[in-house]
């Protein structure tokens, strides 16, 4: 075991940093921090304004009318991924690749937001059935049809188009006025418990305003406009991103079904306990996913453009994730007192395992997953990518609730840790054959 001195350690860090500077000097990598800084602070009041809403709308609507509005989510999540369709990143990647080319950039907004739409209705035809269908739904049913108002606001913000485009900060001012007028509009409008079905009301009339500024932004600044396209370019589209949507499916089966076993298995204060560790975990590493999301179409284009620098940058990335893992991990521990007293109060001895688990183990693992998964998908190892969602959905699936049995939340605590382990190697094993196979396939550049 190689153990590393503080001097060596911080060495490191400031070769990083003044590599770092060096580069910012750079067009491609002053786009970059652009964008970084755009996407910080998008995803930045994505999750720390429902922060902030958080414990008053628990207090004023009460845990039963919670329960209701979260089960509600978790169920039009899995419309939000139908539509998606893993658009996110696959139409990110051949946007990066032809943005230069205006007709191409036109022929790829309009099929993937026709293909979106469709989805869009039949998700709507299938949540109606099962309204109709079953009394448990059909007796709340106002509030999933406020609900759904996000999935056609989803469509209409095609936050895919200006990834591949490197151009953020165009709706980042605009996400944060709207969001921040849904959270003042939850303190104004939400004072008593029979209130709870105006949060996913007012929630879908801020995402669908975004949506349609978004789409008007997209016709006049960059001159894009809708044109129908033929059906077989829509089948290529469908194809080219069916690896990513399967998996996507498989993530949110095993995600959304941990906590949907915990319910069933244990009690709503568990649950609660559970959703508090995993959404200071979320927040904390939202960094992570805003490097990803900041690099990914930079490194789609580099990987076409030049191999050698391409790998290069993704050692680099491996270092600064390390890093900041690293330095995330303390912060997290010296600061998890105040942390869990700003949250939940008296109640902190009740969750701390749950919290020290989840604190000690994700945030180590938590950054790399999104940040393997998008290189592989840049290899165009899409199949490997869906293999290694499947045998991890497999595996979750038989553990995750002997996990749980034996040990409740902190049990599904210590599975997630480990199911993510499962997915970092599967990962390293697959990009590392995928760039051995590139190095000899590809001419030097």
């Amino acid at each position: 075991m190689v153990i590393y001195s503080e001097s060596y350690i911080f060495i490191e860090m400031q070769n990083i940093i003044n590599k770092v500077q060096n580069l910012l000097k750079t067009d491609d990598y002053k786009r970059l921090y652009v964008n970084f800084f755009s996407l910080s602070l998008l995803q930045g009041v994505n999750y720390l304004l429902p922060l902030i809403t958080f414990p008053y709308i628990v207090r004023v609507i009460g845990a039963e009318k919670y329960g209701l509005l979260a089960f509600a989510n978790a169920t039009i999540t899995y419309f939000m991924i139908l539509t998606d369709y893993g658009f996110n990143l696959s139409a990110t990647r051949k946007i990066a690749i032809h943005r230069n080319d205006q007709e191409k950039i036109v022929e790829i907004f309009s099929t993937v937001l026709s293909i979106q739409i469709v989805l869009m209705l039949i998700s709507f035809f299938i949540m109606t059935i099962i309204i109709v269908g079953l009394k448990s739904f059909r007796n709340d049913w106002v509030i999933y049809f406020f609900s759904f108002g996000i999935v056609l606001g989803q469509v209409f913000f095609p936050i895919w188009f200006f990834q591949g485009m490197e151009q953020m900060k165009y709706i980042t001012l605009l996400n944060l006025l709207t969001k921040s007028i849904f959270t003042i509009s939850i303190f104004v409008f939400v004072t008593q418990e029979n209130d709870f079905y105006k949060i996913p009301m007012l929630n879908s009339i801020g995402t669908v305003f975004t949506g349609a500024v978004t789409i008007a932004l997209i016709n006049k600044k960059f001159d894009i406009h809708f044109k129908l396209q033929p059906f077989n370019k829509m089948l290529i589209e469908l194809k080219d991103g069916w690896y990513i949507f399967t998996s996507r499916v498989f993530v949110s089966l095993y995600t959304t079904t941990n906590i949907f076993l915990l319910g069933i298995m244990t009690n709503n204060l568990v649950v609660g306990y559970y959703s508090i560790a995993d959404r200071i975990i979320s927040i904390s590493c939202r960094v992570f996913s805003i490097l990803n999301q900041t690099v990914y179409p930079y490194m789609s284009r580099l990987k076409e453009n030049n191999f050698e620098d391409f790998i290069s940058f993704f050692l680099r990335l491996i270092k600064l994730i390390v890093c900041l893992s690293l330095f995330l991990f303390l912060v997290l521990y010296l600061c998890e007192d105040q942390i869990l007293d700003f949250l939940i109060k008296d109640e902190i001895d009740k969750c701390i395992s749950s919290i020290y688990i989840i604190l000690l183990f994700t945030v180590f693992t938590n950054p790399f997953g999104p940040f393997f998964t998008q290189t592989l998908l840049i290899l165009k190892m899409d199949k490997e990518f869906n293999n290694i969602v499947k045998t991890t959905f497999v595996y979750n699936m038989i553990l995750t609730p002997c996990f749980i049995y034996f040990f409740s939340g902190k049990g599904l605590a210590v599975n997630t840790f480990i199911s993510q382990v499962f997915v970092i190697l599967l990962c390293y094993f697959f990009i590392n054959k995928g760039l051995k196979s590139c190095k000899h396939s590809s001419p030097m550049k």
